[in-house]
């Protein structure tokens, strides 16, 4: 397998009040844009053309990335005209495949980080003679996702809407995005429509006696739809957690890019990543968080699981706890921001407004 679809957008919107110049797709997760890390694990897999399929924010990919000889691929880039769903927008690039009807062609998700050992994919794929073949991870708490049954050889039985009884959880297996099609399979989707592969194709092609293989893969994994996923994504990557050969540096409690300043008595823990030009001044502690290029953290501030966007400023002594502070917002000192707190872009909070602890 040399060829694979990147499905990128929808779920964007959801980072949307975090910047106004740096789209979600974007945003740098452990220093690079969290594509990159898609890509780059793709292609160390063997692959080697992939085609992605953009629809939210799809003018941003192409000057970046460009035609991908720096990752040492080749892309390709399809915009869809109005939303296709899953299936239509795997079905919308088929044209730009190279792969014959019975090859087969990698399928993932661009707002998902996982571990997912891909060549071991592609080898159940083959050696099981799938029509499609799944990536599922097991959660504890299935109750948020559709379920996918499978039986003991692995065959997928069922695809089943998220449980509204205990009795109706019937495994921890879930949709984890990541798929090996097989060519044809892709040419069988209807054009021109919205179709979800959840629940038309799969479905469909379970009615008709196809052959869909699980492959249970429960490494690391990671939905990044939200801001607060997204930062504990990028502290994964730094932490070694989640695998990738596109990190800039090694790994470890904290990964500082060139030309940012950091005081020599701050304290940066838990896979804290700090933009180029940022500054962390004398006495601050950052952990676990995502800090911009150009932001500021003035001496004494804690910045805790949050992210702080390119060029904000968090003044002296303010505490932020799960917060993300949108780009060029000014936070004055003696603050405290908590609990999923939202600051929006060129916002100003002055200082000594805002606090949430009790008076005791």
């Amino acid at each position: 397998m040399t060829e694979a679809i990147l499905l990128v957008g929808g779920k964007g919107t959801r980072l949307r009040p975090l910047t106004v110049n740096t789209p979600k797709p974007m945003v740098p997760a452990a220093g690079v844009p969290f594509l990159t890390h898609q890509l780059a694990r793709a292609r160390a897999a063997g692959v080697e053309h992939i085609v992605l399929a953009t629809s939210y924010l799809a003018e941003v990919f192409e000057p970046y990335f460009g035609d991908g000889s720096a990752l040492g691929l080749h892309l390709e880039y399809v915009t869809e005209e109005e939303p296709l769903g899953t299936g239509g927008a795997i079905r919308n690039v088929a044209s730009r495949l190279r792969s014959g009807p019975d090859e087969p062609v990698l399928i993932f998700n661009g707002d998902i980080l996982t571990g997912l050992d891909i060549r071991a994919l592609v080898a159940t794929h083959a050696s099981s003679g799938a029509d499609v073949s799944l990536h599922l991870t097991r959660v504890a708490d299935p109750r948020a996702y559709g379920l996918v049954p499978t039986d003991d050889t692995g065959r997928v039985t069922a695809f089943l809407e998220k449980p509204q009884t205990p009795e109706e959880i019937v495994t921890d297996q879930i949709n984890a995005g990541a798929y090996v099609f097989r060519r044809s399979v892709i040419d069988s989707v209807p054009t021109g429509r919205p179709v979800s592969v959840e629940r038309e194709t799969f479905p469909e092609l379970l009615a008709a006696g196809a052959h869909l293989q699980g492959m249970v893969d429960s490494t690391y994994w990671l939905d990044l739809g939200t801001p607060q996923a997204f930062v504990r994504g990028s502290a994964d990557l730094v932490l070694g957690r989640a695998p990738s050969p596109a990190i800039p540096g090694r790994c470890g409690d904290s990964l500082v890019l060139p030309t940012a300043e950091v005081a020599p008595d701050a304290k940066l823990t838990g896979g804290t990543v700090i933009g180029a030009g940022a500054r962390i001044g004398s006495g601050a502690r950052v952990i676990g968080s995502t800090v911009l290029s150009g932001a500021v953290i003035e001496p004494g501030a804690t910045v805790t699981d949050s992210l702080i966007g390119e060029r904000a400023h968090i003044g002296a002594r303010t505490l932020l706890t799960d917060t993300v502070i949108g780009d060029d917002a000014k936070v004055g000192a003696d603050n405290e921001l908590i609990a999923g707190a939202r600051i929006w872009c060129n916002t100003k909070v002055p200082p000594a407004t805002v606090r949430f602890s009790s008076d005791q």
